[in-house]
């Protein structure tokens, strides 16, 4: 294989922002695109020059001219998808969050590894160029042990009950659309957490309108984050370490720049700018990972999504939300 061929399954806003970045990404080709309304997968494909496309996400799966999906479908939608496809052999990527309950993502983890097929999470942040050299410098004790990470982010929305935000059955509400990202970003820096608490509020439909969420590790490490789809926020991140501390720059999940204050030092800004829409990053590890015949990222492995996954169960659990997974079968 030198060109790993795409395949989209769900032409959204999301979709659509992501193939404007493929032309960044040596060795791949987007070639299909599938959705269940004709009219928007017709409107897509013209708008992107896509040549294939399918009616259905069944045929996209079963098209042998394709090698990875992109499944940006609504979140209770990307369990079937995701299931078919690691089925049929076809390597994913899937778009935050994985799903929306710790046993889909489970489930769907469990897929690739039986089937030895690629799977990711679409966490674009982990790819974003400004972070990797955050890590780097965090690596090599530029602010010593990392002992707490403080952030938010937050979106004035629509309460259009209609809206993706508000609308439970396609996976509203703050959880999976915002919250993962904090939650993920903590993960990454610290570790998985040993204790979840969280307090935030309910519309009258069970869709969560903001929460705030304290991580707590064994040895007394912290994470403290607020998420909110009523309060316009910043979206920054910061990290105390024995040494120092980093400001990760509004908006944190993709950055171009961070503030490294060692103590005792003057502070350094950093800027490494993404390339494209910022999507390129991940779209390139998906890409150089299934043409080396890998199975897993070791940026994004499943088993960090499958992390992230309970911490986001047992945030649901404690604010009393109840979300509808969708189907195993396509």
């Amino acid at each position: 294989m030198s060109i790993v061929r795409w395949g989209v399954v769900g032409p959204g806003r999301i979709a659509a922002k992501v193939v404007d970045d493929f032309p960044h990404v040596p060795g791949a080709e987007v070639v299909a695109v599938a959705s269940r309304s004709p009219q928007r997968a017709e409107a897509f494909a013209g708008a992107h020059e896509i040549g294939r496309v399918h009616d259905s996400y069944r045929a996209i799966v079963e098209d042998d001219a394709v090698d990875v999906l992109y499944i940006a479908t609504p979140h209770p939608h990307h369990r079937a998808v995701a299931l078919a496809a690691l089925k049929g052999g076809k390597a994913v990527l899937v778009e935050k969050a994985f799903t929306v309950t710790p046993a889909a993502t489970r489930e769907i983890a469990d897929a690739a590894t039986d089937a030895r097929v690629f799977a990711m999470e679409a966490m674009w942040t982990r790819f974003q160029p400004a972070v990797v050299r955050m890590r780097e410098l965090i690596a090599d004790g530029a602010i010593g042990e990392v002992r707490a990470v403080q952030g938010e982010l937050g979106v004035h929305a629509s309460t259009d009950p209609l809206d993706r935000y508000y609308n439970i059955a396609i996976g509203g509400g703050a959880l999976f659309d915002l919250t993962v990202y904090p939650i993920s970003f903590a993960q990454m820096v610290l570790g998985t957490p040993d204790t979840v608490a969280a307090h935030g509020t309910l519309d009258a439909t069970g869709v969560d309108i903001e929460e705030a969420v304290l991580l707590g590790w064994a040895d007394g490490r912290t994470a403290s984050l607020f998420t909110s789809l009523r309060c316009a926020t910043p979206g920054q991140m910061r990290m105390f370490g024995t040494g120092g501390w980093i400001d990760l720059l509004p908006r944190f999940h993709h950055p171009d720049t961070f503030v490294l204050h060692r103590t005792g030092r003057d502070a350094e800004e950093v800027t490494v700018p993404h390339i494209g829409g910022g999507y390129a990053h991940e779209l390139r590890e998906v890409t150089d990972c299934v043409l080396a015949g890998r199975t897993q990222s070791e940026v994004m492995p499943l088993a960090d999504t499958i992390a992230v996954q309970d911490v986001m169960g047992a945030v649901a659990d404690q604010l009393g939300m109840v979300p509808q997974e969708g189907p195993a079968e396509l």
